[in-house]
């Protein structure tokens, strides 16, 4: 559990902030150096996301979709606004979002709101969305704080809309990165969490094709 890991939360935030005020507003930077597994994560998050999207009488609208921890929108630019009609974005640094409205292009005029702000105090527009798409950011909220946020999302979905969270994994309980301020859970705590936020999971995936150096990742989808 993070209240193991993290010692003090005002610091533990503010920390990460200061981290990404100064991560280049790049691809690579929002990968971590790791900008060549970009369309790797964008083709395999496609195929997940598509499964929900096809003809059925339970299947996910494409009217409107939340990109969280959007950075410059690189998941905004290549598997949101390709799906869904219009598409808003919330990240904690004001830099990358300003960036975005370049890097979006010509597509960019259909994302509607762009929100500075740090999920822990972000709440979605009550029945707003078919789909919340959280990835590479759930590390930064401490379990409350996280099970909190899923709640308000929850909340934030139109009929049939899903939450999906796709992030790294760790083999075994928490563990804590201090350069970045940001934990890394493992399955079973996340699961954990999900079902704390009162969601119900629909589909779990393992990412393939990316380096063996980096921690696995997992795709979830609930609602």
């Amino acid at each position: 559990m993070t209240s193991e890991v993290v010692e003090n939360e005002f610091e533990f935030y503010s920390k990460a902030e200061k981290y990404w005020k100064d991560v280049p507003a790049t691809v690579d930077g929002m990968l971590g150096g790791y900008g060549h597994i970009s369309s790797i994560d964008i083709n395999s998050s496609r195929k997940f996301l598509q499964r929900f999207l096809r003809d059925g009488p339970n299947r996910t609208g494409t009217t409107r979709a939340l990109d969280c921890g959007a950075g410059i929108g690189r998941i905004t630019k290549r598997l949101l606004l390709p799906l869904f009609k219009t598409v808003d974005m919330v990240d904690v640094t004001e830099d990358f979002l300003t960036k975005a409205k370049s890097y979006l292009g010509e597509e960019g005029r259909r994302v509607r709101n762009y929100f500075c702000c740090g999920l822990q105090d972000f709440s979605p527009e009550p029945n707003s969305y078919d789909v919340i798409w959280i990835q590479w950011v759930i590390g930064h909220l401490t379990d409350n704080h996280l099970a909190d946020f899923l709640k308000r999302c929850r909340a934030g979905l139109r009929p049939n809309g899903i939450v999906v969270i796709k992030d790294n994994m760790a083999q075994e309980g928490v563990i804590m990165d201090d350069v970045d301020s940001s934990v890394c859970r493992d399955l079973d705590v996340v699961r954990k969490i999900i079902r704390r936020a009162g969601l119900h999971l629909l589909a779990e995936e393992r990412q393939e094709n990316f380096p063996d150096e980096i921690y696995h990742v997992y795709t979830f989808a609930m609602r």
